[in-house]
């Protein structure tokens, strides 16, 4: 009879082959399930990739808009001028620009108590948040509206414009506008969201997380305004 008894394999080789093992099993079963990949959410990890591919067609549009800047050789319309609006028969420049970032400055704050409050699960205040998040969004795109009636009014076209460079409505039309309709389809996401809250449809599960999907999406939209107020309205 062989009496041989089998080696037994090293121990760290043994606990290697075992750790592999598991993180592949992990990681085809947190893709496979559809609900995390690498300890993150579906719905996180895609609003992430969202933001990310969003970030480099805004960096296009402001990288380009700097290009054109700095390689006309007709002057640039001076923005103070340009944006200012006529208070008690004075000249106030960037006088509406300044009320539209503070608005939808203010409303980051609105959304980030709305967050606040869905992970203590108060759904009502969560909601009711958002629909102020939403307002102020509103606010700022009909500030927006009346900011383009105006220019066009005054002769700005996305080819030309009798204040200088003819680059310069095409880079504000397109820049502004992609902005403008960001906000737009964020209004309309925090009311939907909002509007589930408030019947109830989370409350079941207790999974209140798409809120702060919601809430990145906003706070990514407010951000890209700052660089926009920055490089556009103050250079």
């Amino acid at each position: 009879m062989d009496t041989t008894i089998p080696m037994a394999s090293p121990p760290s080789a043994a606990v290697s082959a075992a750790s592999a093992g598991v993180g592949w099993r992990g990681l085809v079963s947190d893709w496979s399930s559809d609900r995390e990949a690498f300890h993150v959410s579906w719905g996180k990890a895609m609003m992430w990739i969202f933001l990310l591919s969003d970030t480099f067609i805004f960096s296009c549009f402001l990288t380009g808009y700097m290009t054109v800047r700095v390689s006309t050789t007709v002057s640039w319309p001076n923005p103070s001028q340009v944006f200012a609006l006529h208070v008690g028969g004075a000249e106030v420049p960037l006088l509406l620009i300044a009320i539209m970032t503070f608005v939808l400055i203010s409303s980051s704050g609105t959304m980030a108590m709305a967050v606040n409050c869905a992970y203590r699960r108060d759904r009502i205040n969560a909601a009711a948040l958002m629909i102020v998040t939403a307002t102020l969004g509103e606010l700022f795109v009909a500030m927006q509206a009346f900011e383009w009636s105006k220019l066009i009014l005054e002769g700005v076209r996305p080819w030309g414009n009798p204040m200088g460079a003819a680059q310069f409505g095409s880079a504000f039309f397109m820049i502004t506008g992609f902005h403008g309709l960001h906000v737009t389809a964020g209004v309309i996401y925090l009311l939907v969201v909002a509007t589930r809250l408030l019947r109830g449809r989370y409350e079941q599960s207790g999974n209140y997380q798409i809120v702060e999907i919601v809430g990145l999406y906003w706070h990514f939209v407010d951000l890209v305004w700052v660089f926009i107020f920055a490089f556009f309205y103050l250079w």
